[in-house]
């Protein structure tokens, strides 16, 4: 089950990636921010739904494939990222992001776990 919830993560990733991709420059400031927050919900939404830190890669591998795939020019000369600021921000961001939200990832416990000894003030 949880490896198809993994799957079905990087295929949106993908999805998550491609149309990032196209939002980013078409809509100068706003595209940007818009795919990058995308982005960052789809790798925190994944580690939070899986609860594991996979949750977070498979989201970001499925982006960064689909983004890297993307970068290459067509013999016909098209392409999808112009040499601008906005989009070494979209890709560099992209790949910070999906290294954070693995990192922080909630790996094996619940969101807001307290230990028992910080309930209890120190005292046994």
């Amino acid at each position: 089950m949880k490896i198809a919830a993994y799957a079905a993560l990087a295929v949106l990733g993908a999805l998550g990636g491609i149309a990032g991709s196209l939002i980013q420059a078409g809509w100068s400031p706003l595209g940007l921010l818009l795919s990058l927050a995308g982005a960052a919900a789809l790798f925190w939404g994944g580690a939070l739904l899986t609860r594991s830190r996979a949750g977070a890669g498979a989201p970001a591998a499925g982006w960064i494939l689909a983004v890297l795939a993307l970068t290459a020019s067509r013999p016909q000369g098209d392409f999808i990222f112009a040499s601008g600021a906005t989009s070494y921000v979209f890709l560099l961001g992209g790949m910070v992001l999906a290294g954070v939200c693995w990192a922080l990832a909630p790996a094996g416990r619940p969101m807001f776990w307290v230990p028992p000894e910080r309930l209890s003030g120190g005292r046994s």
